[in-house]
């Protein structure tokens, strides 16, 4: 409520008793979108009035929010999906010729009665309200909730059971994600933590669902965007932390190919050892390996670059030369662990992987559904430790038979060029 300036009001309590009011009546302005705060006329002078507008702070307090429930939302509607589907595979043929449409309400039983008739009332609104936009969703099974869809799987387990590996694993999973789904569902802060633990459990949740060898992407959030950057999922300010979210073993996680090109090849040589680079080359992956030829002129030019003393680099790149020379001598075809030296100025460093086909199982049970690359510029004042990372998926987020190529064949067609020009090592 707004007063006159002269007071509260003009009864006989009223500072403006027998006189009459001469000031005009004060007026609340709007906030201005663009001030922040605004004045409002007093007695007293100016009285500011916080405004309706958000705050830098607070928007981006809102981003992070939307980014961490963004993430997981993604992972919670997949698993939905994929459970619904399995409910409607397994239990549909067995209720759906007595029961017809209401199959979903004899198959939850006295216990879900209640749940299922109020499914199928929120079903009946929708379709009488015009919110069923697509047919398919005209489905009792839509209108169920995660842990609904849990309880028919757990009621009829042994309708179940030959179609899925563990039961307890299984629900192990679903209860990791209730904190995640509650979170979600009512817009509420969700953590890190929390975000990274519903993500692991959605991951192998969708394994288990599909028989314990679902072909389940490494990041589906990146497998629904990366598209729109040539199939670039993620970009690391440097190696230390592309390590952190993507170690070399898991980069080189039942690959059946590596063509690798850099300079000395660190983050091969370094942090992966040569008894794991023996397991990968005997379990059939093929490995090509460039090096900057430590004698070529190059060298001396980088050395210059990051301040290094003469022939410190090229007896770097020496060690690590000698390193997976010791490595294809212990295998016994050698055939297919080759190394090379390049003489060329060198532009980036690549790790290319192809990984096992989607549908393949890869070796010690795991599986790697893309092939994938990490590319890292050089920078005339910056080792390759400080340059930036990126990941590359072949064909992440690309719609199927499209022909634009993406990042990943660019930098498999310069690898060729560079391999077609260089020197093997004996």
């Amino acid at each position: 409520m707004v007063f006159p300036a002269g007071g509260r009001g003009g009864g006989p309590g009223g500072p403006d008793r027998g006189g009459a009011r001469s000031e005009a009546p004060t007026v609340v302005m709007r906030p201005a979108l663009t001030g922040g705060r605004s004045l409002v006329p007093a007695q007293g002078g100016p009285v500011e009035v916080p405004a309706l507008a958000w705050s830098g702070a607070e928007w981006e307090d809102a981003y992070q929010r939307v980014r961490l429930s963004g993430r997981a939302y993604v992972w919670l509607n997949l698993v939905e999906q994929r459970l619904r589907s399995l409910v409607d595979e397994v239990l549909h043929p067995i209720y759906a010729p007595a029961h017809g449409e209401d199959w979903v309400t004899a198959a939850a039983g006295p216990a879900g009665e209640e749940w299922a008739h109020r499914a199928g009332a929120v079903r009946e609104v929708s379709r009488r309200k015009g919110y069923l936009l697509d047919p398919a969703d005209d489905d009792p099974l839509v209108f169920l909730t995660l842990p609904q869809l849990r309880e028919l799987m757990v009621q009829h387990w042994p309708c179940f059971e030959p179609y899925l590996a563990d039961r307890r694993e299984i629900e192990l999973a679903l209860d990791e994600l209730e904190v995640a789904r509650h979170v979600v569902s009512r817009n509420r802060v969700l953590t890190p933590t929390v975000l990274a633990q519903a993500e692991r459990a959605s991951a192998r949740l969708l394994a288990l669902l599909d028989g314990g060898a679902g072909a389940v992407p490494a990041d589906v959030v990146e497998s629904l965007v990366a598209g729109r950057y040539a199939d670039v999922v993620a970009v690391h300010p440097d190696r230390v932390r592309l390590q952190r979210d993507l170690p070399v073993e898991d980069l080189l996680d039942g690959a059946r190919r590596l063509d690798a090109l850099g300079i000395g090849l660190g983050m091969l040589c370094q942090n992966y050892t040569g008894k794991r680079l023996v397991r990968l080359a005997t379990e059939g992956c093929r490995v090509r390996l460039l090096f900057l030829n430590p004698a070529s002129s190059a060298v001396r030019r980088r050395e210059r670059e990051l301040g290094l003393g003469r022939g410190e680099l090229g007896r770097s790149i020496q060690m690590n030369i000698l390193h997976v020379r010791r490595v294809r001598a212990a295998l016994r075809d050698q055939g297919g662990f080759e190394i090379r030296v390049f003489d060329e100025t060198p532009r980036f460093t690549a790790y290319l992987v192809e990984g096992v086909p989607a549908g393949a199982p890869a070796p010690g049970g795991r599986r790697q559904t893309r092939d994938l690359g990490v590319v890292q510029p050089y920078l005339r004042r910056a080792r390759g430790m400080e340059s930036p990372a990126l990941v590359l998926r072949g064909g992440a987020g690309q719609e199927p038979g499209g022909t634009d190529a993406g990042l990943l064949e660019v930098y498999r067609e310069e690898f060729e060029g560079v391999w077609a020009d260089s020197r093997p090592v004996s």
